[in-house]
């Protein structure tokens, strides 16, 4: 098992059918680490209200938080959009079990950086645009996820690597690369605003490390179409790792 001082893992979406909730629980059982940080978008509320779809991987990612919990590894779930009902029990009860619920908190690097963690949704200047525009948004992402399993099984029965559509337009669509930069300078202006080194954040299933203007931008990807999770090293570097999507 490879340890870790920290994991920030993100945009799991449980509850629909695009997570890769069996790749996420693969990893889990490989990698330890004595902090386990929860970046939003873990249970996708916003599918469950509309349908019921809880698969038992679903469950057995859930049980392999609580088990990190009771096993001492400190647990935070920072809330997105996508799990936004559970903002309320913030203010009630501050935690579930072991587990820590925050809309953000504060990390202090090894490195001896102050990171902002935070889903990141506030930053999205589409969240602004109304609910009519914000749940189209997410429909148009759900008919993608679909395409995206129709062929990733096709290119399996081909031996063809897992290739993702949605991560294709995501990098290749003038526009979407304009919003993804967007987003980026957002988070990094707040940060130089606060005080903060650096930001680690989620939300937009795009995993990367980079350096804005001085600010050390991470984002922790996703287990929808990129299996991606960041991690602090004891040696204080960090880096992005890409598990297997099979």
């Amino acid at each position: 098992m490879k340890k870790y001082r920290s994991i920030f893992i993100s945009d799991i979406h449980l509850g629909t059918h695009g997570s890769k909730a069996a790749q996420l629980c693969s990893f889990l059982k490989a990698n330890d680490a004595e902090n386990l940080i929860l970046v939003g978008d873990i249970i996708d509320g916003w599918r469950l209200k509309e349908r019921w779809y809880w698969p038992q991987e679903h469950s057995n990612v859930i049980r392999r938080i609580l088990t990190a919990a009771k096993r001492q590894t400190s647990v935070h779930y920072i809330l997105g959009n996508h799990d936004e009902q559970f903002r309320h029990w913030i203010k009630d009860i501050g935690k579930i079990g072991e587990i820590h619920l925050a809309n953000r908190m504060d990390y202090m690097g090894l490195d001896g950086k102050n990171y902002l963690v935070v889903h990141g949704d506030m930053f999205d200047t589409l969240m602004h645009g109304g609910t009519f525009i914000i749940h189209l948004g997410d429909k148009i992402y759900d008919i993608l996820i679909r395409l995206n399993q129709v062929l990733a099984w096709i290119r399996s029965k081909l031996n063809l690597p897992y290739w993702s559509f949605s991560k294709w337009i995501k990098h290749n669509t003038k526009r979407a690369v304009q919003y993804i930069g967007s987003y980026e300078q957002h988070l990094a202006a707040y940060c130089v605003q606060k005080g903060y080194d650096g930001v680690i954040c989620g939300h937009i299933h795009a995993a990367e490390i980079k350096n804005i203007e001085g600010v050390i931008y991470m984002n922790d990807g996703d287990w929808v179409e990129s299996c991606t999770a960041l991690v602090e090293n004891h040696d204080s570097s960090w880096e992005i790792i890409h598990w297997p999507h099979a």
